[in-house]
């Protein structure tokens, strides 16, 4: 499937010569493309290409345990500080939950 995307550009001159492989969309684009995709889909909430990476960063990799290192390499950060920002939200989201998870134990009696 890959490999049918990349030879479907391979000799399209407008990539061929600026040395690209695949098309590159402008965010415009991109952010129309995702709210087509998200009406289709039923979605009402906002969709953009930064809430996209955003969600990819936080949601799919770190807090399913990929390494930030690795993360930062797919997002194409230079600097890992840049991707330690997405590392911060998830610290502050687990402890809002385990503040939520300590009022919830606080509220029912212990069962003996």
């Amino acid at each position: 499937m890959a490999q049918e995307i990349l030879d479907r550009y391979a000799n399209h001159p407008q990539y061929k010569a600026k040395d690209k492989v695949l098309p590159i969309l402008s965010n415009q684009k991109m952010n129309a493309y995702l709210k087509e995709i998200g009406d289709c889909c039923g979605i009402t909430k906002r969709l953009t290409f930064h809430i996209a990476r955003h969600t990819f960063a936080t949601t799919i990799t770190l807090s399913n345990g990929v390494p930030i290192e690795t993360v930062s390499k797919m997002l194409g950060h230079r600097n890992l500080k840049t991707t330690q920002h997405y590392a911060k939200i998830l610290d502050r989201k687990v402890s809002q939950d385990m503040q939520a998870l300590k009022e919830k134990l606080l509220e029912k009696p212990i069962a003996r």
